[in-house]
């Protein structure tokens, strides 16, 4: 494939995430667009560094718990583990999904309060409080050129939800597009335009990039 034709990799995470999952594929260009961003929401923290339990289904609620202090922490996955674990929790990491973590909750020795965002994938069967909302915003202009353009454009869906606000936002694209997504539902939930669309093995991070180097390598073969 000419250097010009090179896939480049579209991250449109908020940009923290998008800047870490960026640093995971140092050898692919990329371009940093994220589609929502991450706005704290008032809440009563008090109940929070007060519970006996937390749990986490996204790294972007762990800092709203305070400090772990060896506290019980039932986390989504491996990433959100890391950062509960950080910050103190006593840590219990599902495979990467909600439902993967149902059982964790159901045998938990002490009550547990989930911290999450305005918008959920799924509504767990403990007491929950928004921390905070994911807001749309629009793709960069460097984003919309790089849509324009003839050069393939990898395009990591890692929610639901992104897939449907990124979907409004490429349908007019030129770029090829090809659509790595987390999990059949976010694949489900892509409704723009895809020459190609895969789905990573498990969601997560790792999983994703093995997705994305799988679809690189198939094309140079």
């Amino acid at each position: 494939m000419p250097a010009d034709q090179r896939p480049t990799l579209l991250i449109t995470r908020p940009r923290k995430a998008a800047l870490r999952f960026a640093a995971m594929l140092p050898d692919v260009p990329s371009v940093i667009a994220p589609v929502l961003r991450i706005v704290p929401v008032a809440h009563d923290a008090g109940v929070l560094h007060g519970a006996r339990g937390l749990v986490f289904t996204s790294v972007h609620a762990v800092a709203s718990a305070g400090a772990g202090q060896g506290r019980l922490a039932i986390c989504v996955g491996g990433q959100t583990g890391q950062a509960a674990r950080s910050a103190g929790f006593d840590v219990v990491e599902g495979q990467g999904t909600a439902d993967s973590i149902l059982p964790l909750i159901a045998t938990a020795p002490v009550p547990l309060v989930h911290p999450h965002g305005r918008h959920v994938a799924k509504t767990l069967p403990v007491r929950g409080i928004v921390v905070y909302d994911q807001q749309p915003v629009d793709i960069t202009p460097q984003a919309q050129a790089l849509l324009a353009g003839q050069t393939p454009v990898i395009l990591p869906v890692f929610s639901p939800r992104s897939a449907s606000l990124l979907s409004q936002q490429v349908k007019n694209a030129q770029a090829r597009l090809w659509i790595v997504a987390i999990s059949d539902t976010a694949s489900r939930a892509w409704t723009g335009p895809a020459q190609r669309v895969i789905v990573a093995q498990r969601p997560d991070a790792d999983a994703m990039k093995a997705a994305i180097l799988q679809l690189l390598a198939s094309e140079q073969s």
